[in-house]
């Protein structure tokens, strides 16, 4: 998908909070090998890589747009790399994930496969949206499913692969992880009316939809901005965004 940076980072303090609270959960040790998977331009990566001692941090990506401005972030324990994240492969300390694991599919899989490229003692700690069943989100589909997008989109319809948090729960337990800890938390945004959800959803939900919609991209945005208006009418509006944050240990 083509990632734009500058959308993504016009809520960048918003988006970042849920990262601090990711890293807390970080048993941190020195001398490990980590990996930080979906690591978008970089800046947050490089606080993991303070944060672990000696070690050796490696921030994985599709996005070439993404990749291109976490360039400036390197240095002799941090490095960068272009993959995808769900074809994982070597062997890891430290397997971290803010908020990219949403756009992979079958998460009952996926998981399993992270947490086989763990070394022993090894730790899974991710963080992912769950705002999907916001009206925000509904709202993309609803309009994605009318004409005329729904023909230019060619039936296009994104649903996440996101999991609760009791099945995320039991998918670790079922690999004898140790440490188990899930949870979901809301954090509270204020934003200046819908015209700012639709902003903030330009950076991550659509995307994809912009990316089959080419042209008729305004149109579709005009669409749902007038929708969005009527759903949520506040200003200051009053934005709960819902994430999952998990970790976990390999014995």
């Amino acid at each position: 998908m083509p990632w734009n940076p500058e959308q993504y980072h016009k809520f960048q303090s918003e988006r970042s909070a849920p990262f601090y609270d990711l890293l807390k959960l970080v048993e941190i040790r020195q001398h490990i090998k980590a990996i930080d998977l979906g690591c978008g331009t970089g800046e947050l990566t490089g606080v993991l890589a303070d944060a672990l001692p000696e070690s050796d941090v490696t921030g994985l990506d599709t996005s070439s747009q993404m990749l291109n401005k976490a360039a400036s972030h390197m240095t002799s324990n941090l490095r960068f790399e272009q993959g995808d994240l769900s074809q994982l492969t070597g062997n890891w300390d430290l397997i971290f994930s803010n908020a990219a694991i949403q756009w992979c599919e079958s998460h009952e899989k996926l998981i399993p496969h992270f947490f086989s490229k763990l070394n022993p003692g090894g730790q899974l700690c991710i963080q992912l949206p769950s705002n999907h069943n916001h009206i925000s989100h509904l709202l993309i589909r609803e309009t994605a499913k009318e004409e005329p997008f729904k023909k230019i989109l060619n039936g296009f319809e994104r649903i996440a692969p996101v999991l609760t948090i009791d099945q995320y729960a039991k998918i670790l337990f079922d690999l004898n992880a140790k440490n188990i800890l899930v949870f979901e938390k809301i954090y509270p945004h204020v934003l200046e009316d819908s015209d700012a959800v639709v902003e903030w959803i330009s950076g991550t939900a659509l995307v994809p939809y912009f990316e089959k919609l080419g042209e008729h991209k305004p149109e579709f945005l005009e669409t749902l901005r007038r929708k969005m208006k009527q759903s949520l009418p506040d200003s200051p509006l009053f934005y709960p965004f819902r994430r999952i944050l998990f970790s976990a240990v390999k014995p």
